[in-house]
């Protein structure tokens, strides 16, 4: 159903189906994780996502995707971006990782009808004590932000929740990017902001059970502004500061928040 809002409700067994294809998402980024080690090149990466999605029967949500702020479709399956990169980086042959980076790694899956996504943010190797802390915030933040994911609750205190932990670690939560809802398609409404300023523009809403939100915090070491790398797609920080970047599907019931994408191996202690 839909609300006069234009955010729709899922029930119980609706949820089954959106939890699916995030079981899908899950694993592909498990397993993609592993393959970020210095040497590998981002495109890699794609193809490697590529291949476990067809092999699990889902198809890549974000491949031939185009959302309005793009002339063109977006022409790989994952999104990859390392360091000041923080959201949307296009997988690129020339893009080499490397000792200390941060990479994140951006995916979703369409399967039976229904979308998952989610975003993780791995450290390749020993990386600097401010990349540690950024990630100690991000990880955090997505934690306090998905408490906040009640019945009653404003969306506003999912970013409230988010600007405390920023402030608690000396980091800034990136403007004009944010969450979703996602259910049949990977983008629905509402735009869940990331940053407190953005609802300047943006309206607040109450939480309600059914809704399904994509909560994903991102969160930068030296300003909350960002630029174009000029590719269309690669948000970096206006800085050049890292970034990381972390993503769960959420969904609201009456018993409190239901976390559908759930991590189990490498990158659940990374």
């Amino acid at each position: 159903m839909m609300d006069k809002k234009q955010v729709e409700l899922y029930s119980l067994k609706e949820l089954e189906k959106i939890k699916r294809a995030c079981d899908v998402v899950v694993e592909v980024l498990e397993e993609v994780a592993k393959h970020v080690k210095p040497g590998v090149s981002t495109y890699e990466l794609d193809l490697i996502a590529r291949d476990l999605v067809k092999k699990r029967g889902a198809r890549a949500a974000f491949l031939n995707y185009k959302p309005s702020f793009s002339k063109t479709p977006y022409p790989a399956a994952l999104c990859v971006s390392v360091n000041a990169a923080v959201v949307h980086g296009l997988p690129k042959k020339h893009i080499v990782i490397q000792e200390g980076d941060l990479v994140s790694l951006d995916f979703g899956a369409i399967l039976d009808g229904y979308a998952g996504d989610s975003a993780i943010t791995v450290p390749v190797g020993k990386v600097s004590e401010d990349k540690e802390r950024l990630l100690k915030a991000t990880k955090e933040a997505l934690e306090e932000a998905v408490k906040a994911c009640v019945p009653g609750n404003w969306l506003s205190d999912i970013t409230k929740a988010i600007k405390r932990v920023a402030d608690k670690y000396g980091v800034y939560p990136v403007k004009n990017l944010g969450g979703h809802g996602i259910g049949r398609k990977v983008h629905e409404p509402p735009f869940v902001p990331n940053n407190l300023e953005d609802f300047k523009h943006e309206r607040d809403i109450k939480l309600r059970a059914g809704m399904v939100l994509a909560i994903e915090p991102m969160l930068a070491l030296g300003t909350s502004d960002i630029t174009h790398d000029g590719d269309q797609w690669t948000v970096l920080t206006a800085d050049g500061s890292p970034s990381a970047h972390y993503e769960y599907v959420v969904a609201i019931t009456k018993e409190g928040p239901m976390v559908l994408t759930q991590f189990k191996g490498v990158v659940a202690h990374a």
